[in-house]
Parts: structure tokens; sequence; C-alpha cells
């Protein structure tokens, strides 16, 4: 089996684009210096909630985390603004996906692969960023962890790809830009290609990746 499974949030979908797009249209004059703050805030809480959520087995929506993540940054940078808050909420559910996105798909397709996103993000929030950025003619499934009850890297978030696929681990191709996932998905069993857009060291989580590459341009699909 040829398959290939792509991590969404920071993977295909750039995850600042929300916070620099409001930054820049000058809507918002607090925003503009203090922007990449926010995204980085807002990015760092959404992962440590989702975390947390399932070591202590209260599972929420990863809309509502996505929700307490920003409340939080906004509150950490007195940025109080209810308008602001509506304005960058409602751009996060229309990402715009990396350049080298769509290509790394069709790629993907071009060569015989079936493709699926497996994501934290639940299904109506999966949806929607997939249908705003284009992505669901290059894709055969979206997963959402909807379905397990529980946030990566649970390793029965990483199993809902071989319950669908009817597949075994080591036949998958993950492509995630997250490190703990990473690990996560090496440890369940996939063939893990790490997608180092921000250059930053291995994780010490006990495994290296199978590949690492600084974009999806470097992805390569056989045929």
């Amino acid at each position: 089996m040829k398959l290939a499974v792509f991590d969404a949030y920071g993977t295909l979908l750039d995850v600042d684009a929300a916070a620099r797009q409001l930054a820049f249209s000058g809507r918002f004059p607090d925003l503009a210096e203090n922007w990449p703050a926010l995204a980085a805030l807002w990015r760092s809480r959404q992962l440590q909630y989702s975390w947390l959520r399932a070591l202590t087995g209260h599972y929420i929506s990863f809309w509502q985390i996505t929700e307490d993540g920003l409340d939080f940054a906004l509150d950490s940078l007195s940025l109080s603004d209810p308008a602001l808050r509506d304005a960058l909420l409602g751009l996060y559910r229309r990402l715009t996906p990396y350049d080298d996105a769509l290509p790394a798909l069709e790629r993907a397709r071009a060569a015989g692969y079936q493709t699926a996103i497996l994501s934290n993000a639940d299904s109506a929030m999966l949806a929607d960023a997939a249908t705003s950025a284009g992505l669901n003619a290059h894709l055969d499934v979206l997963l959402s962890v909807d379905q397990a009850g529980i946030f990566k890297p649970d390793p029965s978030v990483y199993q809902l790809v071989c319950d669908h696929f009817d597949c075994r681990a080591d036949e998958v191709r993950f492509f995630s830009s997250n490190g703990w996932d990473i690990a996560g998905a090496g440890r369940f069993g996939f063939q893990t290609h790490w997608v180092n857009r921000a250059g930053q060291p291995i994780e010490r989580l006990g495994l290296t990746p199978d590949q690492i590459i600084p974009s999806l341009e470097g992805a390569i699909f056989a045929v």
C-alpha cells in the first residue's frame, strides 16, 4: 500500500497566518507589533492544553482548546478587544496553506499514493480548514481525533489511520512539522518525515525521524 498521511496545523496550514494577516490589515493597530508574540503564545498554549487534557482524560473539542489558548494569549498581552478575538478566530477556521502544501499532495497523488490528514482538530474545524485551503480534491479522507476522544500523541489516534485504510503501521508515511508528533508516530510504527520548518533541533524523546526535510518541497514520492 502507498499511503501518505499529513498533519494539518503547522504542516499543511500556516498557524501564524491569522495573526499575521490581521496585523497587516491595519484594523487593529495594537496587533502590529505584537502579532508574532501573540501567534507564538496562542500556538504554544493550544498544544499544551491538548496534552494536559489528554493526560487528565478531560477531552473537549480542539476548537474550544483553540479559543482557550487565544484567550490566554490575549490576556497575557493585554489585548482585550472582543472584535479582535472574533476576527482572529474567524481567520483561524480558514488558515492559508503553505506554498509547498498543495504541490506535495499533488505529487503524492500522481505517484499513486492514497492521502489523508490526521489532525487534532475536531471534524467541523478540520473540514472548514481543508475546504478553505483547497485541500479536499487532493485527499482521500480527513481523520480527526474526535473518533478517538483523545489527542496526539496517544497511540489510539495513530491507530485511526490503520483502522481506516486496513493497513499496517509500517506502511504509513507520516509527515508532520511537530517533533513531538513525529516521535509519537514513530513509536507507533509509522515511517516518519519531519517537516522541520523552524530549523529546530531533534526533540529528546528517544526516537529519531526517518527523514528530516526543511519543507514539503523535500518530500519525494516514487512512482
